[in-house]
């Protein structure tokens, strides 16, 4: 080996270098070592986000929530809050009054203020996803002195879950990591120890979480005191079939629709002309397939907004409009 120079670079690789060229040979490893190094890595991550994570107690539930700034602004999800009006923040010994800064149920995120210095989470990049990723999910609801964690992959990075407390969650992160009682609210990190989900169900042996990267978006808005709004017809539908016959009559291709039950008084529904028995199969321009299409549709940005409608009546196809109001943040 006389014409190669080499030298350490771990215990297991050496680099070979002969003139301008450089190569790695590495080295049969011990197995048993390998687990070792990835089971003391885990731990050191665990160990080290744990000082972000926080435990949630409300009057009727416990969850957990994420440390976004050194100030005490903290990130949960809004159902873990639900119906109370004062909240206690908790890590290791040491237990917080918190403020209820502002929720948004339709996005399920909410953000509370607490007085002291912590330790903020850091930020990862939902959009920059990949199916098979490693991640982990914590949790603290007891305020415990380490935070508990489960480990999965990413199965879906743009999943969408129907019926789901009886709206729709969209673009949301699925994986095999098991959410356990009291994981609500918890950070979804990668192997950096990044945050890039707020956990917030376990559906269908998967773990839902929301994108760190909506997530922030609200948290923003809710610190200028701006409230969720969502787009408010004033009807009560459900999804039904139609008629082949009346498809083809028509001109749709869907075979699905919403057919209006009931009408509220003084409603922008009311307002528009529409009536019980009419079918519900277009909203500014997006087909309506079923009633959990109406919550996504109904989006902040149509509010207070004249909006196209497309309804079927007495097997006629009609066009309209109509004008969604916000309904003071109550679900529809």
């Amino acid at each position: 080996m006389t014409d190669f120079e080499y030298s350490l670079v771990n215990k297991y690789h050496f680099a070979y270098s002969s003139f301008k060229r450089e190569i790695k040979v590495s080295q049969l490893t011990n197995p048993l070592e390998v687990l070792k190094s990835i089971s003391e890595a885990t731990s050191t991550l665990i160990s080290k986000v744990s000082k972000s994570v926080v435990s949630v107690r409300a009057q009727m539930s416990r969850g957990t929530g994420v440390v976004l700034t050194n100030d005490g602004y903290i990130v949960t999800c809004s159902h873990v809050l639900a119906g109370c009006s004062s909240v206690k923040v908790g890590q290791g010994e040491k237990s917080f009054n918190a403020k209820i800064v502002g929720t948004d149920p339709y996005n399920d995120v909410a953000l509370l203020k607490a007085e002291g210095q912590f330790t903020p989470i850091e930020m990862g990049d939902s959009e920059k996803l990949n199916v098979g990723q490693y991640v982990f999910a914590l949790a603290n609801p007891f305020n415990r002195p380490q935070a508990t964690a489960t480990t999965g992959i990413v199965t879906n990075a743009h999943s969408t879950i129907r019926g789901w407390r009886a709206t729709q969650l969209e673009n949301v992160i699925a994986t095999d990591a098991q959410l356990n009682p009291g994981f609500s609210g918890g950070p979804l990190i990668d192997v950096e120890g990044k945050i890039i989900g707020i956990n917030t169900a376990y559906v269908w042996q998967r773990g839902i979480a929301i994108p760190i990267n909506k997530v922030k978006t609200i948290s923003d808005r809710l610190m200028t005191g701006k409230t969720a709004q969502k787009g408010y017809l004033g009807i009560i539908a459900n999804t039904v079939a139609i008629p082949p016959e009346i498809a083809e009559q028509a001109g749709l291709d869907q075979e699905t629709g919403v057919m209006i039950f009931s009408v509220e008084p003084n409603s922008p529904a009311r307002k528009a002309g529409l009536a019980m028995g009419d079918v519900l199969v277009k909203f500014n321009n997006k087909p309506v397939i079923d009633f959990y299409d109406l919550p996504r549709l109904l989006a902040e940005d149509v509010v207070g907004k004249e909006t196209k409608l497309t309804i079927i009546r007495r097997e006629k196809l009609l066009e309209g409009t109509i004008t969604p109001t916000t309904n003071g943040g109550e679900e529809e």
